[in-house]
């Protein structure tokens, strides 16, 4: 089947509305015989017919009374395109799922959600809570369209943009630290770390750290699967934790908390906002993630 073109739709539907071709010609700028010809195209192109004409009247056939509300949409659609090729409109009407860390979300990008929204009248913004390597694996699936998170990742089906620094602290419960010193790496032995899982992403940052020593002897690990839940525990007084510093800052200043060795400076990482490499939304992504670089971390 050909394809009917913009300009012989819109001869069609200026006819449709007017169902005078000599009228219809006028306000398409064309003679009567250019316009009836491309009429004539337009239904050989279909294999319809589209008119019912005499010499008195014209009407529309079944298939012109169809084709009519589908031809005024396409016409709009190529309007649209044209205008959104010369920068006139905005990117069409679109949902997109962020996903996150809970505790992240919570403090950061939450309050940001109303000001993303004036930004970009357009956008529905979701969000999608979860863990870092479950975050990067809804996004390569396309579940999710994009997540922020420090989880490191090396899949070439993904790409990301940073946002801001992300600095650890290796940090207990003040009132446990007081009854079970750790002042020095063989006090290890005494105590019990918090973690997301048995691979230490967390405990990394510091035990990798040039000024550490590696790895300590505790005398246990628990796994929390969540940083939220880690910090919680910490809280406590149930072990100690590397955490994030700008989760945790608050709870430092005002004595809940307390820097373990703090001679070890953990290494940093970086938030990002992470997306399909091969998406065709990336100046979308571009965009969220200046906008959300903008608001500090807290």
């Amino acid at each position: 089947m050909v394809l009917p073109s913009v300009d012989a739709l819109r001869c069609f539907v200026s006819a449709a509305r007017l169902l005078n071709f000599r009228k219809a010609a006028r306000t398409m700028a064309v003679t009567p015989a250019a316009f009836g010809q491309r009429i004539r195209h337009l239904e050989d192109d279909l294999g319809v017919g589209l008119f019912k004409r005499t010499t008195r009247s014209v009407v529309l056939t079944e298939a012109g009374a169809s084709l009519l509300p589908y031809a005024e949409r396409c016409i709009a659609a190529a309007t649209d395109c044209a205008r959104a090729a010369r920068g006139d409109v905005g990117p069409p009407p679109r949902d997109l799922v962020l996903g996150t860390r809970h505790e992240l979300g919570v403090s950061w990008i939450l309050p940001q959600l109303d000001r993303l929204e004036r930004e970009r009248p357009w956008m529905r913004l979701h969000l999608y809570f979860g863990s870092g390597p479950d975050l990067l694996h809804h996004v390569r699936t396309l579940a999710i369209d994009c997540a922020v998170t420090s989880t490191r990742f090396m899949d070439p089906k993904l790409d990301s943009v940073r946002l801001h620094r992300e600095d650890y602290v290796f940090v207990g419960q003040r009132e446990l630290l007081r009854k079970t010193p750790f002042k020095r790496p063989e006090h290890a032995k005494n105590h019990v770390l918090l973690d997301i899982s048995g691979e230490l992403p967390l405990f990394r940052y510091w035990q990798d750290a040039p000024s550490a020593g590696g790895r300590l002897p505790f005398a246990r690990y628990t796994w929390l699967g969540a940083i939220a839940a880690i910090r919680h525990r910490a809280l406590a007084g149930a072990g100690v934790a590397v955490l994030p510093e700008y989760l945790v800052r608050k709870d430092i200043a005002k004595g809940r908390l307390s820097v373990i060795l703090p001679r070890n400076e953990p290494l940093h990482d970086y938030f990002r906002l992470v997306f399909r490499a091969d998406s065709p939304s990336r100046p979308i992504f571009e965009s969220l993630a200046a906008s959300l670089s903008r608001s500090p971390l807290v």
